[in-house]
C-alpha cells in the first residue's frame, strides 16, 4: 500500500470522526482496518473475519491485534507504541529487543487488549462508534462490560458512508485492478479453442491477474449450459462449437477488488444468442449513459431493466444490476429496486446486466465505472461485444 493513500485515508477518516456524534471510531471488519491503518491482515483475508481492532481518533489510530500480526503491522507502517499485541506467539530478535517478542502473553484476548488500546487512546469514558456488522457480539458484550464508563454506538453504516466516495488513489489502484480482471479474459478469449477446458481457461485468466501483480479472488469460466449457474467453478468440460463461455472474475491488487463480466460464443453466434446478448447490452448501455450524481440507485436498476425488456427479453428479473466496490467487492449502495440512496460523485461502480436461463446458457456483461460531476469515467474499457471465439 503506498504510503501517501494510507495518510489521506486516515485524514480523511480522521477529519469524519471529528464531526461524528462520537469521539472514536472502532474497525473491526478487514476493510474498515485496512481503511484505518494500511494493514492488510492474512488471516483477515482468509477468515473473513479479523482479530484486530483500531480505535481510530481524530488524534491518533491505536489498535489491538495479536502478537501474530505484530510484525507485519509494525513493518507496515503501524507505530510500536500503537499496537497493543495478545495472545502467544514467538518472534526472535537477536537482541530480544524487537517489540514482538515483548508482547507475548501480555494480554490474553483481543477484548482485554482492546480495552488497554482505548484507555491508551484517552476512551475510557468516552462515546465510541462501533464497527457493528463486524463485531462479535460476544466481544462487543465484553468490551461494554470492561469500559462501564464509555458508550457504544452502531457506526457499522458511517463507515460506509465515509469510505463510499473514493479517493484518487483508490480510484486508481481500483482501475488497475479492473483493468488486471479484464486483461485475463481477453488472454482466456485469445487463447481459447474447441476442446479447451472451462478449468484451462480459467487459468489463464489467473495467470494473466497474478502476472500483473493482482491476486485472483474468482475465477468463474462456466460454458454451454453451465454457463447459467452463475457463481460455480470451472470444471474439465470442453467448450464445443455453439456453446456460450461466460466469465466473471475479479481480483485484489492492494487491497482494491475487480468484478468484471465478459461473454464468448464458440462460432457465430446463432439468433437467440445475438437478441439475448444485444437486450442485456444495452440495458448496461442505458444505465452508463443516464448514471449521474443526484439519481437514487433504485433508478439505475429500473433503468437497466426497463431497457432490456424494451429491447425483447422479457420478463427480465433480477435482484441488483449493479454494486458499489472498494476494499470490498460488494459496498453501498447496492443497484436494486427500493434503494434509496443517490449516487454521488467519486462512488465506483460495478454495472452488470447478467442473464441466466437453465438448460439454455447464460450471458453477461460488467464495468467498473467511478463517478464525475455529469456523469461516469469508465475503468474497464475491453471490448463489450459478444466475443467470437473460432470453431
Amino acid at each position: 500500500m503506498h504510503a501517501d493513500l494510507t495518510a489521506a485515508r486516515r485524514d480523511r477518516l480522521a477529519a469524519a470522526v471529528e464531526v461524528a456524534p462520537f469521539d472514536a471510531f472502532l474497525a473491526v471488519s478487514p476493510a474498515n482496518l485496512d481503511y484505518a491503518t494500511g494493514y492488510q491482515s492474512v488471516s483477515g483475508a482468509v477468515h473473513g473475519r479479523s482479530g484486530i481492532a483500531s480505535f481510530v481518533t481524530p488524534e491518533r489510530t491505536v489498535s489491538a491485534g495479536p502478537v501474530a500480526d505484530a510484525a507485519p503491522a509494525l513493518a507496515g507502517g503501524i507505530a510500536e507504541a500503537d499496537y497493543v499485541g495478545y495472545g502467544r506467539f514467538f518472534f526472535e530478535s537477536r537482541d530480544g529487543a524487537a517489540a514482538p517478542t515483548r508482547m507475548v502473553d501480555a494480554h490474553a484476548d483481543l477484548v482485554d487488549a482492546a480495552r488497554s488500546a482505548a484507555l491508551l487512546a484517552g476512551l475510557g469514558a468516552a462515546t465510541i462508534g462501533v464497527d457493528e456488522a463486524a463485531m462479535h457480539p460476544d466481544h462487543r458484550a465484553r468490551l461494554a462490560a470492561a469500559l462501564p464508563n464509555a458508550t457504544f454506538v452502531d457506526a457499522s453504516a458511517w463507515a460506509q458512508r465515509v469510505r463510499s466516495r473514493k479517493l484518487p488513489g483508490e480510484v486508481e489502484l481500483l482501475e488497475r485492478s479492473a483493468r488486471l480482471a479484464e486483461d485475463g479474459i481477453t488472454a482466456a478469449i485469445k487463447a481459447a479453442e474447441v476442446g479447451m477446458t472451462e478449468r484451462e481457461l480459467a487459468i489463464v485468466v489467473a495467470r494473466t491477474m497474478v502476472e500483473g501483480g493482482a491476486m485472483p479472488r474468482f475465477v468463474v469460466v462456466t460454458s454451454g449450459d453451465r454457463s447459467a449457474l452463475a457463481d460455480a467453478f470451472a470444471t474439465d468440460r470442453k467448450i464445443a462449437p455453439g456453446d456460450l463461455v461466460r466469465f466473471d472474475v475479479g481480483a485484489v491488487l492492494d487491497g482494491y477488488w475487480s468484478d468484471i463480466g465478459r461473454t464468448a460464443v464458440v462460432g457465430e453466434p446463432d439468433a437467440l444468442q445475438r437478441r439475448f446478448y444485444d437486450a442485456i447490452a444495452a440495458g448496461e448501455e442505458e444505465q452508463l449513459a443516464r448514471i449521474r450524481p443526484g439519481l437514487p440507485a433504485s433508478d439505475v436498476f429500473d433503468i437497466a431493466i426497463a431497457e432490456v425488456e424494451r429491447r425483447g427479453l422479457f420478463p427480465y428479473r433480477r435482484h441488483h444490476c449493479g454494486h458499489g466496490i472498494g476494499l470490498d467487492v460488494y459496498e453501498p449502495p447496492i443497484v436494486s429496486r427500493g434503494v434509496a440512496q443517490e449516487i454521488e460523485e467519486d462512488m465506483v461502480f460495478c454495472l452488470e446486466t447478467p442473464y441466466y436461463e437453465i438448460g439454455w446458457g447464460g450471458m453477461m456483461v460488467e464495468d467498473t465505472i467511478v463517478i464525475t460531476a455529469d456523469g461516469h469515467r469508465r475503468l474497464s474499457v475491453s471490448d463489450r461485444t459478444l466475443r467470437v471465439i473460432p470453431a
